[in-house]
């Protein structure tokens, strides 16, 4: 028996929210690579032997009892009621930390799916997982990946995986759409209850702590989407059962970060009306916290809550602006200084600029490379001017300016490319290039001679790697 000791505060509300399930090994499991620091980090304190086995769900653990949690959800717009963790098993909580494996098979929730998730999709979440955390974005996080000789079969015959991934909450929208749905208040206090206790504890003893938990997700979620934006990142499916109540991005699965720059850019396949595109995010992120607030409806004063939510994207574009500011290299960020990000956005899509590579040379002031990414030599070198004007009025040193943009502004991203050279080594039984992105992933804003590539603008032949839902 190990040593490891789990424990399950979430099975402490009602059956109807959660389901005993045993987990369905895969044959012959692998690991291909471990988060190391992080695993020490939360004390998962085990030998690759004993990770393979936790990670296939073999590891002897006393009073071992996983589970999968039960959530509707709105998908791409349409409510669907009973949906739930149809692959995701939580094996228990340590120290406060939920671990979560994904894809060791079908659970109460599968509704005929066969509950495994392929290698490639598995990479791609453990990857970003980590890539999101080392911009300092809010995210769940990747501990370790089994790979394995069990096959599924999606548009062909593939190798599945397993992932182990972390999260202070996998509490989402979709439960108290779900708890909403069983028509008992005091069902939705109790979640409501539980999730103040563990992601919001400043609460506990405040009278209206409903209308205060909604403003505080409302808060988190500002934070979260300026960010997002910030860095040109794409969700792909942000369905309200993907959104996390704590304020976290969760579910990696057809999401992507900008090359060449377009304000209406789509990453998912499936998404064929644009609803989650990359302007657009801002805007469904309000419209998933309204449906939030409806499910509050019992238990708190909607009225109240849908007027804040209402007020979202004005205070998203405050702290986005901010944000985009600072990338720039502004002290303080004027409402001039709108217009001049506003016409930049307009500026990257008419030349074509790859969005991470220009803020990188921006912050190196690598005017020139800048002008060389451009199909539009004038236009961008209009903006330029412009732009250096505005610089001259910062009262910083133009050192320390140059420091905190570097500080900003990363040199790599996990752009979908890089992600599908890994993908096609690993299937080939070749994790190197895994581990080392790993690496690149955890230190983004440093360098890695060997992946010097990685930092340059996406090649044409290479850009727009669209995915789909299948995994």
């Amino acid at each position: 028996m190990n040593d490891l000791k789990l424990e399950y505060p979430y099975k402490k509300l009602s059956q109807v929210f959660y389901n005993d399930e045993k987990p369905i090994p895969l044959k012959n499991p692998k690991l291909i690579s471990k988060n190391g620091e992080y695993l020490e980090e939360i004390g998962l304190d085990l030998s690759d032997e004993d990770l393979t086995k936790l990670l296939n769900g073999q590891l002897e653990i006393q009073n071992f009892t996983p589970y999968a949690g039960a959530y509707s959800g709105h998908q791409f717009g349409y409510f669907v009621p009973n949906l739930g963790d149809g692959r995701a098993l939580n094996l228990g909580t340590l120290d406060g930390i939920h671990l979560q494996t994904k894809g060791l098979g079908v659970t109460k929730y599968s509704r005929n799916a066969d509950g495994r998730a392929v290698l490639r999709s598995s990479i791609r979440e453990y990857l970003m997982s980590e890539a999101m955390h080392g911009l300092g974005i809010p995210t769940t996080r990747a501990a370790a990946i089994i790979d394995s000789d069990t096959t599924v079969y999606r548009e062909k015959t593939e190798k599945t995986a397993v992932v182990l991934r972390t999260s202070s909450s996998w509490v989402r929208f979709g439960t108290f759409e779900f708890a909403r749905l069983q028509h008992k208040p005091e069902l939705l206090k109790e979640l409501a209850d539980f999730v103040i206790v563990e992601s919001y504890p400043h609460l506990i003893n405040i009278t209206n702590r409903y209308e205060e938990l909604f403003f505080a997700i409302v808060d988190k979620n500002i934070t979260l989407m300026a960010l997002w934006q910030s860095v040109g990142f794409m969700h792909g499916v942000m369905n309200t059962d993907n959104m996390n109540i704590a304020g976290l991005t969760i579910d990696y699965g057809p999401f992507a970060f900008m090359e060449a720059f377009q304000k209406e850019y789509i990453c998912n396949h499936s998404d064929h009306e644009g609803r989650y595109s990359f302007s657009n995010q801002p805007f469904i992120a309000r419209w998933n916290l309204l449906v939030l607030a409806h499910s509050f409806k019992e238990i708190a004063n909607h009225e109240l809550l849908e007027s804040y939510a209402n007020r979202f994207i004005g205070r998203f574009k405050e702290e986005y602006f901010t944000i985009m500011g600072k990338k720039l290299g502004f002290e303080k960020t004027t409402f001039e200084d709108r217009e001049l990000i506003l016409e930049l956005f307009d500026v990257l899509e008419i030349c074509k600029i790859d969005y991470t590579v220009f803020f990188y040379y921006l912050s190196c002031q690598n005017y020139d490379g800048i002008l060389m990414m451009a199909e539009n030599f004038e236009t961008i070198k209009i903006w330029l001017d412009d732009y250096l004007k505005r610089i001259e009025r910062e009262k910083v040193s133009q050192e320390e300016r140059i420091t905190q943009m570097r500080q900003i502004n990363p040199k790599y991203v996990l752009k979908n490319y890089m992600l599908q050279d890994v993908i096609e080594e690993a299937e080939n039984g070749n994790y190197e290039l895994l581990n080392d992105m790993l690496e690149i992933a955890k230190n983004p804003f440093g360098e890695h001679l060997k992946y010097e590539k990685y930092s340059k603008q996406t090649p044409k032949n290479l850009g727009g790697f669209i995915c789909s839902c299948s995994s």
